[in-house]
């Protein structure tokens, strides 16, 4: 293996780290029970399979055993369990000619964090990577583990909400690891052990934990050498039989191409008879970077023989070292001019925030390096080949086509990221502090940026200095020397008599004409503009908010049918132009709010430290939470918000002459309307 592949997996690799401690263990956990049960502070969870290790874990480490795991003693669970279901998806017209539906697919393997000590719901800093490009991923593994800290882990919910409203399925991970990096052959055993009825009581077990936090399976790593042909019988049947409890479900089990049937870790670079009867009993499998064009080429046509799909296999891609300036020989996978050979799977492509310094790791920095990286040095997928685009990298845009799940109404978002530098609501800063939590994150463009026009192309971002709601608007920024039509979103809405579509947006600089660009059906063919209509959304009847924005409400009169996509034209009457848009919201009849939250309670408190439940608003139609605190004065403080019903906030301090805090917690609906408040009150 390469040797950039264990950087963040390293035993005890969180020793480094000095975060609160988390919550209290399992009956057969080790190390710091005592301070563990004082700490509130919730953790996504992680796990040995059974036998824990020698000797004292680290500070902020917990030892847990994954046999004894049951939900109902799971005092985190509340926090760590996701609410999102999986979306549906669908594929509209290629942004391009060269990207295909139905070939190759992308698996991202993602390292969001420390085994130990990772948040459960987000943490204070904008320093995140928050995937974005969910358009481009079919299947999103929550990758970690290390020998000091946990093998198990289970994903945290704001990643598995994030990836669920874009339709992506979220796989834990089981991480066997080497030796060379602390792995010990008993944790194989461990896993693979059997009852007295001859099953596998931790394939049950893992198939209940997802159950129970809401993702989608599991992707099976053993990497650790010495076993022999008994071993690899023995995982053989743990596939097998995870595999059927996991189908059972719903969920879904990758194998990753390390251990073979006769036990011995020997990563093969291909599907073939030492592994062969692994896939057997998986739904995919992620072949090993060893693999060569032979490889692969032999591997989809032995997939197919087995009556399996060639795209079931992942072609491994380490960008965890070089990102984009990654060498690789990409015609073996996705070739230009024959069908793709097999699916890609992308190892580590957080390197987009990662590389950079840390005087650049604003939430801006992020997200230009993650565009170049989904989308290409052009920054627009409709002409992935244009600016710099021989500079070797293909990015996933090139040659998968996108996805959308904008399909039912009503349809909202305020372009939030999943992460900010301050919180704003209506246009109005209610926390200065900077945040991130993936499960607010909204359903996204898809195709970042499409820019059609005749003139000099405007620069179209994310921004963070300003926002309607959330953390982040829309920003086109540039000259504007000719019409420039900015696509949004592909969506499946239906129309009716009366739906309307409301655009809230703000110009910073210049003078700019802005239209709705609306169309009931797709392009003629992969590249080519929908088929727009026109219409104002600048009348003097727009509504005027808060510094300087105005929200446009645009009939949809005399359309029919189904809405295939939307966007904005602008055309500058005085330049340059510095214009953002921070809401879309797409509806049939009035805007109704959520009912509000029920039984707002502190379940726990220390010092400054709090933890909040409540019982769901009743109905469907809620989004997620929000949680303000009341100040002496009035005003409301944001805190957070998750669509969970327990939050934790840390670090609270009296105000000066307050003797007892008040809080207001509201449910959100899908077109960001709020109910009512629950309170409840905190004596200092």
């Amino acid at each position: 293996m390469k040797p950039t592949r264990r950087t963040v997996l390293l035993a005890g690799a969180a020793t480094a780290l000095s975060p609160a401690l988390p919550a209290t263990a399992a009956p057969t956990a080790a190390g710091g029970q005592d301070r563990a049960a004082a700490a509130l502070q919730p953790y996504a969870s992680y796990w040995f399979p059974d036998s824990l290790p020698s000797g004292t874990p680290g500070d902020g480490i917990t030892w847990r055993s994954l046999k004894d795991w049951r939900a109902a003693h799971d005092r985190d669970l509340a926090f760590n369990a996701a609410s999102v279901p999986l979306a549906d998806r669908f594929t509209p017209t290629p942004a391009n000619a060269t990207a295909r539906a139905g070939q190759a697919r992308i698996q991202s393997l993602v390292s969001f964090g420390n085994t130990a000590a990772n948040p459960s719901q987000g943490s204070a800093t904008a320093d995140y990577y928050a995937l974005t490009h969910w358009a481009y991923v079919d299947e999103l593994v929550f990758w970690g583990g290390s020998a000091g800290e946990g093998l198990i882990l289970a994903p945290n919910a704001p990643v598995v909400d994030a990836a669920h409203r874009h339709g992506v399925p979220v796989l834990g991970n089981v991480f066997l690891p080497p030796v060379g990096h602390g792995g010990q052959l008993r944790w194989t055993r461990d896993l693979v052990q059997k009852d007295a009825a001859g099953r596998f009581p931790l394939a049950a077990q893992l198939v209940a934990v997802a159950e129970a936090h809401g993702f989608d399976g599991w992707f099976v790593n053993a990497e650790t050498e010495g076993g022999d042909a008994a071993l690899g019988a023995d995982m053989l049947g743990f596939v097998r039989e995870l595999g059927s409890l996991a189908a059972a479900k719903g969920q879904r089990v990758t194998w990753y191409d390390a251990m073979t049937v006769d036990g011995t870790v020997t990563w093969q670079g291909a599907l073939n008879d030492r592994n062969e009867a692994f896939f057997a009993h998986a739904d995919d499998m992620f072949l090993d970077f060893r693999w060569t064009a032979d490889r692969l080429s032999s591997s989809g046509e032995r997939a197919e023989r087995l009556g399996r799909g060639r795209y079931e296999l992942w072609a491994g891609v380490d960008v965890e070292a070089d990102g984009w300036n990654t060498s690789e020989n990409w015609d073996a996978i996705v070739p230009r001019d024959a069908a793709h050979i097999t699916s890609v799977g992308l190892y580590r492509p957080e390197w987009t925030r990662n590389h950079l310094p840390a005087d650049r790791r604003t939430p801006g920095d992020f997200h230009a390096a993650d565009d170049r990286f989904w989308t290409g040095a052009s920054l627009d997928p409709s002409r992935p080949d244009g600016a710099g685009g021989g500079d070797g990298w293909r990015a996933p845009a090139v040659s998968v086509a996108d996805r959308s799940t904008v399909t039912s109404l009503p349809f909202a978002s305020v372009f939030n990221s999943g992460h900010g530098l301050r919180w704003y609501e209506e246009g109005t800063v209610t926390s200065d502090a900077a945040w991130n939590h993936l499960g607010l994150q909204d359903r996204l463009p898809s195709r970042r940026w499409v820019v059609r026009t005749e003139g000099a192309r405007p620069a179209v971002s994310f921004d963070f200095a300003d926002a309607w709601r959330g953390g982040s608007s829309v920003l086109v920024d540039g000259e504007l020397d000719e019409q420039a039509v900015l696509d949004l979103y592909a969506t499946r809405l239906p129309l009716g008599d009366d739906t309307v579509v409301e655009l809230t947006h703000r110009t910073d600089a210049g003078a700019v004409t802005v239209e709705l660009a609306v169309a009931t059906a797709d392009p003629g063919e992969p590249g080519a503009a929908p088929p727009y209509r026109w219409l104002p959304a600048t009348a003097a009847t727009a509504v005027k908010s808060a510094n300087g924005w105005q929200t446009a409400t645009v009939p949809l009169t005399g359309m029919s049918g189904t809405l295939h996509a939307i966007g904005v034209r602008l055309t500058a009457t005085e330049g340059p132009v510095r214009w953002r848009v921070g809401s879309l919201a797409v509806r049939t009849g009035p805007a109704t709010s959520p009912a509000a939250p029920t039984a707002l309670r502190i379940t726990g408190a220390s010092g400054g430290d709090l933890r909040f439940a409540w019982n769901h608003a009743h109905g469907n139609d809620v989004r997620h939470y929000t949680l303000h605190r009341v100040l002496p004065d009035g005003t409301r403080r944001f805190l957070g918000g998750t669509c969970q019903r327990a939050w934790f906030a840390g670090g609270l301090r009296p105000e000066p002459g307050e003797r007892t805090a008040r809080f207001e917690l509201r449910a959100v609906g899908e077109l960001y309307t709020t109910s009512a408040p629950a309170t409840v009150t905190h004596p200092w």
